[in-house]
């Protein structure tokens, strides 16, 4: 038995330290960015992804976010005739920059994989298993690799430095998915008491990954612009989101009405994560006897079109800039300086309104 006894910091952890800067404007940050992978393959857009959740990760979802060069995430559950109406249905066919096909690792999975890459030629596919330790995981990413060298390949997920170095080093990934236990409606912690805070995974991964020509995607713990902007300056590449993304037209679940809600807004969408119960009955029949659910099932108030949450996420992104002197989103990691708290805003109106 070990102990680690340094500290590991989650999102709430932690403030920017407010720097002098020259820019004068929001609208001067630029969000956009050039990365060059591995493999030769240039991408240019707002590194922010959609969950491959299948509240998430639609093709409505698509829609949206490929105006503003932000990355959907396909929920795996989607097969090749959903890929081909998709293409069919819209004027235009898929902006391969802008989109990423998920899959697991059985052999079903692989043939369908197989099938979708003839058939759309992506840029970018997500190997998204829960465990990312495992052997089968591992050899999985590499027979990808070997069987497909043109694709940047998005892999995970895992929270420390030797499994980076692994997937990237020995496996050929091209990113590596970081994050267990910090979802929204994930509980992997409660159930095994597995994971790491957000933050210090973030940051340990990303030294390793850059070392090796690397990326990571941070995914989960993000419940404000504030802690996507954290995730970019811990060293995450991108971050990916799923609750901050549930709720609205675009998202998958199911919507319902609760009478009961005198409140004003009484709709809501199903929420819930890919290894809840509600997931396991959806796709595989139920909860199988030898494993136990470590998702949830919640409902999120409806929250209308996505769009206004977009723009809401990348002004406070913009705004994060302005504050400590990143002109670029590039830039946020060097200037950033963390300070840790134990108290990161005032609560007194967060409940009821206080009358007097």
């Amino acid at each position: 038995m070990k102990i680690e006894t340094d500290l590991k910091l989650d999102f709430s952890d932690v403030l920017f330290r407010p720097k002098r800067s020259c820019l004068s404007s929001r609208g001067e940050v630029e969000l956009t960015r050039e990365i060059i992978f591995k493999n030769g393959v240039k991408w240019t857009g707002i590194p922010i992804i959609a969950s491959n959740m299948d509240t998430v990760g639609t093709f409505e979802m698509y829609n949206v976010l490929h105006r503003h060069k932000i990355i959907t995430c396909f929920h795996k559950h989607y097969n090749l005739s959903d890929y081909m109406n998709a293409t069919t249905a819209s004027a235009r066919d898929l902006d391969r920059n802008y989109y990423m096909i998920s899959t697991g690792i059985t052999k079903t999975d692989e043939e369908k994989l197989d099938q979708v890459i003839a058939l759309l030629d992506p840029l970018f596919v997500c190997i998204d298993v829960a465990n990312g330790y495992m052997k089968a995981f591992v050899d999985f990413v590499k027979k990808i690799r070997e069987k497909y060298p043109q694709l940047v390949i998005v892999c995970g997920n895992v929270v420390s430095r030797e499994m980076v170095e692994e997937l990237i080093m020995n496996c050929g990934a091209d990113i590596v998915k970081v994050g267990i236990g910090s979802g929204s409606v994930c509980i992997t912690r409660l159930q095994t008491g597995v994971g790491m805070p957000q933050l210090s995974a973030v940051i340990e991964s990303s030294d390793s990954a850059h070392g090796l020509n690397g990326f990571i995607v941070s995914d989960g713990g993000c419940t404000t612009p504030a802690d996507i902007a954290k995730a970019f300056g811990g060293g995450a590449d991108f971050v990916m989101l799923g609750g901050m993304l549930a709720g609205h037209d675009e998202s998958g679940g199911e919507t319902i009405t609760d009478p009961t809600n005198a409140n004003g807004n009484n709709k809501y969408k199903l929420f819930y994560g890919m290894s809840s119960s509600t997931a396991m009955e959806q796709y595989h029949g139920g909860v199988a006897s030898h494993r136990s659910a470590e998702g949830k099932t919640v409902k999120i108030p409806y929250r209308g079109p996505v769009e206004s949450t977009i723009l809401d996420i990348l002004g406070g992104i913009r705004s994060t800039c302005t504050y400590i002197g990143a002109k670029r989103m590039k830039d946020i990691p060097k200037c950033t300086t963390f300070i840790r708290v134990t108290n990161q805003v005032n609560q007194i109106y967060s409940g009821k309104e206080h009358k007097t």
